[in-house]
């Protein structure tokens, strides 16, 4: 089974991110109760077609799965309304009435019908939603057929809910029955009353009474019988589409009250049909609306397909699964500036909340995924490639690079030269191993590449116009790196701005002089040098610098994983295709302006640094002069304190000489003193004094005589600070 297998590839790990996400988006979409709405956020852009196709297909193999799974465990097989299952539905559809039970809900089997909105085909009309609206009933209609749709209006009966034990999904319509018995008869009778005079007559007989209530009876039925067949006839021929229009385009219709309830009917009948035949499939049928390109409508149309969405296709018991594809960064600013919100809700990220039941934001393309799609937009160019061995051997080897040297060199030998021969043969080679390096697993470039399918495609078509263009100029290829020549093609694309920048600068610089000086130096070094200026002109640059893709990304890009020179990008140069030069054009118009207000400004300056200078050195010989003079005042005022100092150093001179003095004369007293003592003692005649008595007259002399010399050392040391003093002044 498709689903089996879609599983064994996900366990087998062959599935990318995106299959993971779709696949599971799909199984929740089986089971979800409905009416919902899936706002699928993602990138403006190719993949979301992409993401649609793999969802479309993952529902489809899981409706497939779970149909022949229920078989298998009930035998019970879904009728499809095919040969006699056509006439089956129709007498169904004539004499029965549906009947919602609770064994219908409980059944498995599902079916979808996917039906494609895209709004960008009803742009222009005034009405936008009323194009969803066509497209869904228009869609529905083919599915199930003209005639049964045409029938279930006219003759059949919605379905009702009974959700008791053993109630039969179909239900013999007796009044119905009845009345067309009733109109059979009376149509059989008026007839035959008309027969009757036209015989009496034939014999002779005259009978206006019976003429008269067989008329009756057979304009009654008959006109019944018409108007019954009228409307079917009508309801094959002019479809609920051609309805609507006509209703849309009825200016005075429009206008009135009744109108979005005429819609809101058409709306309901493609409901009950649907809820009918599910009950006569024997499965469940979903309606899913896959809603595309409203960020290329105005806001009011946007609105107005939102509210659509909320009023129109959200019933209690509606079978619709739409899925809403939109950028939100820029479906809710074109939902702030429509008018028809004013005052309702500014908000329009609150707006697109009331409306959607499922958001599922698609993540950032996984690296699988993008490896992936990269070889087939490479496979895809290279079949557009006259390979001279394309029947003749395969193109595989382990690094991806054809390498049928031999069928080459022979068949391009009967019809060209040996050295064209060479050329082209290196052409192709270049090619596939610039193709290679793109989305080689153990290279880094695949990282720098974005996740828009578009750009992918945009960088891979571009190689090899680049290198057969390099090919024609007679261009040495192998000098030039495949991988180096892959990784300028993806720096061209995504940062166009500051490339443009970078190469105006070194223009810029080689046209003052300085050529030799740039030859080996890197294109980030000159980024860096001059970013201060870039962002100077931001203001005439906003819309080229919105071209750029993270500024973080490039500076990794230039200054560690391909660090290219000045030389390389002017080599390059000469055959890059994808850069638009009048990126570098402008730049370089803005940057020569800039200058010229600099020259203009020039001797404004020169003039202003001339005063502030002559300024400056008025005020440096005002500091000069002030300087002498606060001089002149130290020098006075240094003389003063020498003169104070000098009185002071006499007095205390004095004061130590007088110290002396009275030192001298203490040591005489004492001496004296000592004398008489003695004297008094020998008269008295005492014993000479012990040896204690003299110890201590020799402390008390030692006393005395240190205290003297440690004044004078004191005296004598600030005479000889202060005398310092007077010289340092």
């Amino acid at each position: 089974m498709e689903s089996k297998h879609l599983q064994h590839r996900l366990f087998a790990g062959k599935l990318g991110e995106d299959d993971i996400y779709c696949a599971c988006l799909s199984k929740s979409l089986c089971q979800i109760s409905t009416p919902v709405t899936v706002g699928l956020y993602a990138p403006f852009g190719s993949r979301v077609y992409m993401l649609l196709d793999r969802i479309t297909k993952c529902m489809r193999e899981v409706a497939t799965y779970v149909t022949e799974r229920e078989e298998a465990m009930h035998g019970q097989t879904p009728r499809k309304p095919v040969g006699w299952g056509f006439m089956h539905l129709l007498w169904h559809l004539l004499f029965y009435c549906p009947v919602i039970t609770e064994h219908q809900w409980e059944r498995k089997s599902i079916e979808f019908i996917f039906v494609n909105f895209s709004a960008w085909q009803y742009a222009g009309s005034d009405r936008l939603w009323a194009g969803l609206v066509t497209t869904l009933c228009d869609r529905v209609r083919k599915h199930f057929g003209a005639i049964p749709l045409t029938v279930f209006k006219v003759l059949g009966t919605a379905p009702k809910r009974n959700l008791e034990p053993e109630i039969a999904e179909w239900k013999f319509k007796k009044s119905f029955c009845i009345k067309l018995v009733i109109v059979s008869l009376l149509l059989i009778i008026g007839l035959l009353l008309l027969t009757v005079p036209v015989n009496s007559a034939a014999h002779g007989g005259d009978d206006k009474v019976t003429t008269v209530f067989g008329s009756i009876a057979t304009l009654i039925s008959g006109s019944g019988i018409i108007m019954t067949l009228y409307k079917l006839i009508k309801g094959v021929l002019i479809s609920q589409k051609h309805k609507i229009e006509r209703l849309v385009n009825s200016q005075k219709f429009s206008s009135q009250m009744g109108f979005m309830n005429e819609v809101k009917k058409e709306v309901e009948l493609i409901t009950q049909m649907v809820q009918t035949m599910e009950i006569f499939q024997k499965q469940k049928i979903r309606v899913v609306l896959q809603i595309t390109s409203l960020e290329l409508c105005a806001p009011d149309k946007v609105v107005g397909v939102l509210d659509a969405m909320n009023t129109l296709l959200s019933d209690r018991r509606a079978p619709f699964i739409s899925i809403l594809v939109v950028d939100p960064s820029i479906i809710v600013t074109c939902l702030e500036k429509a008018s028809s919100l004013k005052g309702m809700a500014d908000n329009g990220y609150m707006f697109l909340n009331r409306t959607v039941t499922l958001p599922f934001s698609v993540p950032a393309l996984g690296k699988k995924t993008k490896l992936q799609i990269l070889r087939k937009a490479v496979q895809r160019t290279e079949d557009l490639i006259d390979w001279p061995c394309r029947n003749d051997a395969l193109r595989v080897t382990k690094t991806g690079v054809a390498e049928t040297v031999k069928l080459l060199k022979e068949e391009l030998a009967e019809e060209e030269e040996p050295e064209v021969q060479t050329n082209y043969f290196q052409t192709l080679r270049c090619i596939q191993e610039t193709f290679y390096a793109l989305y080689c697993e153990s290279e880094v470039l695949h990282e720098y590449i974005p996740d828009s399918i578009c750009q992918m495609k945009r960088i891979v078509n571009t190689i090899p116009v680049m290198v057969n263009l390099m090919m024609l100029c007679e261009i040495p290829l192998d000098n030039l790196s495949p991988k180096a020549l892959a990784a300028w093609v993806v720096l061209c694309n995504q940062w166009p701005c500051r490339l443009s920048w970078i190469l105006q600068c070194l223009e810029d610089e080689e046209q003052r002089g300085s050529k030799e000086a740039f030859c080996s130096c890197l294109l980030w070094d000159v980024f860096k040098e001059n970013s201060k200026e870039l962002f100077s002109l931001k203001t005439g640059l906003n819309n080229l610098l919105d071209l750029d893709e993270d500024p973080e990304v490039f500076q990794k890009f230039l200054s560690q994983d391909f660090p290219f020179t000045a030389e390389e990008s002017r080599r390059l140069m000469r055959f890059t295709v994808n850069l638009d030069f009048s990126i570098k054009n402008k730049m370089g118009l803005l940057r020569g302006i800039n200058n010229l207000q600099n020259d203009w400004k020039e001797p404004e300056v020169r003039k202003a640094d001339a005063v502030q200078e002559g300024n400056r050195d008025k005020i440096q010989a005002r500091r000069e002069c002030s300087e002498s003079i606060n001089k002149v005042s130290d020098v006075n005022k240094n003389a003063k304190e020498f003169a104070l100092y000098r009185e002071e150093g006499c007095k205390k001179i004095k004061c130590t000489k007088d110290v002396n003095e009275e030192q001298e004369h203490c040591r005489t007293e004492v001496q004296v003193d000592v004398e008489d003592a003695l004297l008094e003692r020998v008269e008295k005649k005492e014993d000479v004094p012990t040896t204690l008595e003299t110890q201590s007259r020799d402390a008390v002399f030692c006393i005395v005589e240190e205290e003297a010399g440690y004044a004078l050392q004191v005296q004598r040391r600030w005479v000889e600070s202060s005398i310092e003093q007077l010289q340092n002044v």
